[in-house]
């Protein structure tokens, strides 16, 4: 990581505004959505001058839920990234550009998504986005960017079939569910020594993509399945499903899907008297599912792509820096936020280099980030493959403690 020059208060300026609409509430990709405006496309500018002027605006672009069920992960990964943005805002007023953000509200639904990808693909001066949250809304968006060759850097996305479906323009900084799933079922296998478990699925691309890697390599382990079933994200009571599997008296219940799920299934399975261990992916990894589980979260134990910054004592300076700059909580997501959109304006950074120090194309940008190699992170550090999967990825288990206000790391998923 380049170092951080002094971070300063930035005063804001409004960009245009474009209004979308789009039909929210959908559950069919990443989780439920909550309905209502649609999403802002407010830039956050710093101080204009006449140097920044000269070189024109240059905007980046986040894509995540802001509102709904889903606006912590959402909004710790907007924050990262405004975070790494505002640290390098001087560097590229120096080189003559107004470098701004563009967050948008994906309200984890599809359509919002592709409706938000459309219009920063038809603003020239987008450069890139930092996004998404769920696979279920990236996929369909990234047919936008592809479109627009706009660079596509994610934080959080799991999906295997994101990187898989050959587009030049994704890429991801974190690990892929045919990674993420198979180690979630050896440490339950190999650590918590389970012999029988039940899979649940939310029934989205990210939910069910990891559901499908932990059954087949419980499968291949010899562990025996005894349920593999969907459930609707947005619900509140899952007493019927919870009734058969608690029948089953299953070691384990596996859950793909989100914490405001997440958080309601584990609830309601202790209070009928489920004893076993419950698990699930990095869609449990907020604070967030702590306030929905109560004490019933103690016990829980999760994979996530994204590593604990705090492990190293940079890395808790660095957290502290940011608790303080931005007055948010230090959630996961926040240094993938960061890391990514770090690797985006370095990205951006060499583009203008290789063009003489002038505004670079999208094109060029989208050349640059492919090339990237051994960039270091604040936690993460990046080579992206021709796929645009990031070859130093990794899987790391955390679990939830009873009076704890987040979630505890245990290490990395070997």
């Amino acid at each position: 990581m380049k170092k951080r020059v002094q971070l300063g208060f930035l005063s804001a300026a409004l960009v245009a505004s474009i209004a979308l609409t789009g039909c929210a509430g959908s559950n069919n990709a990443g989780g439920n959505a909550s309905g209502g405006s649609a999403s802002g496309t407010q830039g956050s500018t710093g101080e204009g001058s006449g140097a920044a002027q000269n070189g024109g605006k240059i905007l980046i672009a986040t894509q995540s839920p802001l509102s709904g069920s889903q606006s912590a992960q959402g909004d710790s990964i907007k924050s990262g990234a405004e975070y790494a943005l505002k640290m390098k805002k001087e560097d590229f007023k120096k080189l003559g550009f107004d470098l701004q953000l563009l967050p948008q509200d994906d309200q984890a639904d599809p359509k919002i998504g592709v409706s938000n990808a459309e219009m920063l693909i038809s603003n020239p001066d987008v450069l890139g986005v930092v996004g998404h949250l769920n696979t279920g809304v990236a996929i369909p968006s990234s047919v936008k960017y592809e479109e627009g060759k706009l660079v596509m850097v994610s934080p959080a996305n799991t999906g295997v079939k994101l990187t898989e479906e050959g587009k030049k323009t994704v890429h991801r900084i974190c690990a892929r569910d045919d990674s993420q799933g198979p180690k979630a079922a050896m440490y339950a296998k190999n650590t918590l020594n389970v012999k029988q478990v039940f899979i649940m699925h939310d029934k989205t691309a990210y939910g069910q993509g990891l559901a499908d890697q932990v059954k087949m390599q419980f499968e291949k382990d010899g562990v025996a399945v005894l349920g593999y079933e969907g459930i609707t994200a947005g619900e509140k009571d899952y007493s019927a499903v919870l009734t058969q599997i608690t029948s089953k008296n299953p070691d384990l219940i596996f859950f793909g899907g989100m914490y405001p799920e997440g958080g309601i299934l584990i609830k309601q399975a202790r209070e009928k008297g489920y004893k076993g261990y419950f698990m699930g992916g990095d869609g449990f990894d907020n604070s967030d599912m702590i306030k929905i589980a109560g004490e019933a979260v103690d016990g829980v134990i999760f994979t996530s792509v994204a590593g604990d910054v705090s492990q190293t004592e940079e890395g808790k300076k660095w957290g502290e820096e940011y608790k303080k700059a931005t007055n948010k909580p230090l959630e996961a997501f926040s240094v993938y936020g960061y890391d990514a959109m770090n690797v985006l304006l370095h990205g951006v950074e060499e583009a203008i280099k290789a063009n003489g120090g002038k505004k670079p194309t999208r094109e060029q940008v989208l050349e640059a980030v492919h090339k990237t190699k051994d960039f270091q992170g604040q936690f993460t550090k990046v080579t992206f493959d021709e796929k645009g999967d990031n070859e130093f990825a990794d899987v790391f288990i955390y679990k939830y403690e009873k009076d704890k206000d987040k979630s505890v790391f245990v290490g990395k998923a070997e």
